[in-house]
């Protein structure tokens, strides 16, 4: 994690599992946390942890990604709280299963507006912040189900359509940062086991073997690894496995 220490980084769908994760292990590294998340118990929860394993006290701000008003005041909290950000960790993301019978209209447009508009306009509302930083990183938590031909398996049309637009979200803001200095990072996972870095299963994690499960430290792991990199490597992971993967067994 050297290189880390010292970074002011925003996390996103921070509340739990995949963002607890981050939160925990950002803060371990050094890193000053902004932890954001629809639900404030949640982050309270999970503030709490992070204090009692690092001695950091995040940052706590409500968001509602599939809000556009939600989005403003969080922007604004943010702005209001800091001079500049160098990571912003896009990791939220509405779930919504594959099912027989109809979707209901609020839960269609909530899983495709949190990951793609909701996330663009908070990456957008941030990017003054972000300017700030010598070097700042954009990070975006894809899926597998966002690349070109990957199976929808049990994942529903909304939100396999919502992960391909965050791929695309991703490529688009690569572009768009050619000639500066920001850098537009993408991690696709597939199915993931939950592990928290607090816990036994995050040590076990580590000795899985091919063939198994893929968990949230493989993912994190990942992120690190990308931002750690020198300023000219800019990189998108797809993270597969043989359970749960593109082509699972």
């Amino acid at each position: 994690m050297s290189g880390l220490e010292g970074k002011i980084v925003v996390v996103t769908g921070a509340g739990r599992g995949l963002g607890a994760a981050f939160a925990t292990s950002l803060a371990m590294a050094g890193c000053r946390l902004i932890l954001c998340g629809r639900r404030m118990g949640d982050l309270e929860t999970v503030g709490r942890a992070v204090t009692r394993l690092s001695g950091h006290h995040p940052d706590l701000v409500t968001l509602d990604l599939a809000d556009a008003p939600s989005v403003r005041d969080a922007v604004k909290q943010i702005e209001a709280r800091l001079s500049h950000v160098d990571i912003l960790i896009n990791n939220a993301a509405m779930w919504l299963e594959s099912s027989t019978e109809p979707y209901e209209d609020k839960a269609v447009l909530q899983v495709i507006n949190s990951a793609i508009a909701g996330t663009f306009l908070f990456t957008q509302g941030l990017r003054s912040l972000m300017e700030a930083s010598e070097a700042p990183d954009v990070v975006t938590i894809g899926s597998i189900s966002g690349l070109p031909n990957a199976a929808l398996q049990s994942v529903s049309v909304p939100f396999y359509a919502a992960k391909h637009g965050q791929t695309a979200l991703a490529e688009g803001l690569r572009q768009t940062f050619a000639g500066t200095d920001f850098r537009s990072i993408l991690v696709n996972p597939p199915y993931l086991d939950d592990v928290q870095p607090d816990h036994p299963d995050w040590k076990a994690a580590g000795q899985r073997q091919k063939g198994q499960r893929g968990t949230g430290r493989d993912v994190i792991e990942a992120v690190i690894f990308a931002l750690t990199r020198p300023r000219h490597v800019s990189l998108t992971i797809d993270i597969d496995a043989d359970e749960g993967g593109l082509h699972p067994r």
